[in-house]
């Protein structure tokens, strides 16, 4: 085992709601407003509009919860209520500025490509619906981070994302019917719910709809068994494809059978000839 120390809390900070004030408006901010924007926070942006990107536009076009201010960073005052702060601008004395302000009131602040001016980092994100997955290098190297994404990113099966939309969904009404805090019926929620998603391929976790849960919580929990994805009519596509008529076989059959016939023939013909 490596000896513990050097690296960073991963967290999945709950910002619905919270206040984030971010910075700038070019590139990297429109990426700071994308993932703020995901985690349903509330955004101020302060940023002149001649350096607003093309992405940062659209945002605030947008159905969304943004404040925008046709300006620069006004002093501590821009502070005032605040949860998170993060900038993204070329004046690396303000951005310092910014950073010792928010340090003096207990704001968490990231500021971009300063990492001394960072209470935490961006990693580099995949997100498929609920699935988020970050890879973080801890400041040492983004473009490695993004390369070791593509890479996990590529391994990741299908339908993913959608499996744990509706697993989350079975849980929910699970509880429902099963409610509580730990004790006996908190440990049999939890042992039947792994035993559903190791034995459900991902692709049938995904195909789930109401009246599968329904039926998978009827004929599964009720009786503590697991049907089978089969059981409750959910057929996943490599099901189909397995089910299938194989034409392949019959057609080589047919072939083979037709040249050693043919074969066959011609011998006969030829000894017939001989004698």
């Amino acid at each position: 085992m490596s000896r513990l120390g050097g690296g960073s809390l991963l967290l999945a900070w709950q910002l619905k709601g919270k206040h984030v004030l971010i910075v700038g408006g070019g590139d990297v901010a429109s990426g700071r407003v994308e993932s703020v924007l995901a985690a349903d926070a509330r955004v101020t942006l302060i940023s002149p509009s001649n350096g607003l990107h093309t992405l940062t536009k659209s945002f605030l076009n947008g159905p969304y919860n943004i404040t925008y201010h046709d300006r620069l960073f006004g002093g501590v005052e821009e502070l005032a209520g605040v949860d998170l702060v993060l900038t993204a601008i070329d004046d690396v004395a303000q951005s310092r500025v910014i950073c010792g302000l928010c340090r003096e009131l207990k704001i968490p602040v990231n500021v971009a490509d300063i990492p001394e001016s960072c209470d935490f980092y961006f990693g580099s994100q995949i997100r498929d619906g609920p699935l988020q997955i970050m890879v973080s290098t801890n400041g040492n190297s983004p473009k490695l981070a993004n390369i070791i994404r593509k890479k996990v990113e590529q391994s990741l099966p299908e339908h993913a994302g959608d499996a744990i939309t509706r697993v989350g969904e079975l849980r929910v009404k699970l509880k429902e019917r099963a409610p509580g805090v730990g004790g006996i019926i908190g440990k049999r929620r939890m042992r039947w719910m792994i035993d559903v998603c190791t034995s459900w391929e991902m692709e049938e976790l995904a195909l789930l709809d109401d009246q599968m849960i329904r039926r998978l919580l009827d004929d599964g929990w009720e009786k503590n068994v697991v049907p089978s994805p089969g059981e409750l009519g959910v057929r996943s596509s490599r099901q189909v494809h397995d089910a299938k008529p194989n034409l392949t076989a019959p057609s080589v059959f047919v072939t083979t059978l037709s040249f050693v016939a043919g074969a066959a023939c011609v011998g006969l013909f030829l000894l017939a000839r001989r004698r």
